[in-house]
């Protein structure tokens, strides 16, 4: 059921404290951490803590629990001091999604190219 934690999602056993991860930002609706294959010198991923399989399933769900995940990638970057960077949502798997539990990457620290890969 949307919404609700997911035993083999392994998002969800982060926000659950069953997987390590190094966070660093949580918020009542969101944990953010960093990726384990940074494609960037800072390279965060912001999840809710609600399971929604991807970006569209959570703003059609929950469009203020996706506007929380857009304002947690600004708090990242101004911890992280960035003074510039890019927020990537991939929705499928031809579009690079792996983990089918929405997720931002917030990725800056380099020069980003574009259109992207």
């Amino acid at each position: 059921m949307a919404g609700e934690p997911q035993d083999d999602c392994l998002f969800c056993k982060i926000v659950a404290g069953h997987v390590p991860a190094t966070i660093v930002r949580e918020t009542e609706t969101t944990v953010a951490f960093r990726d384990i294959n940074p494609q960037a010198p800072t390279h965060v991923l912001i999840i809710p803590r609600a399971h929604y399989r991807d970006a569209a399933a959570l703003a059609t769900a929950e469009p203020a629990l996706a506007a929380d995940l857009l304002r947690e990638a600004q708090a990242v970057a101004d911890e992280e001091k960035l003074d510039s960077y890019r927020v990537v949502f991939n929705t499928g798997a031809g579009a690079g999604q792996t983990v089918f539990h929405t997720h931002a990457h917030v990725l800056g620290g380099r020069g980003l190219e574009w259109p992207p890969g």
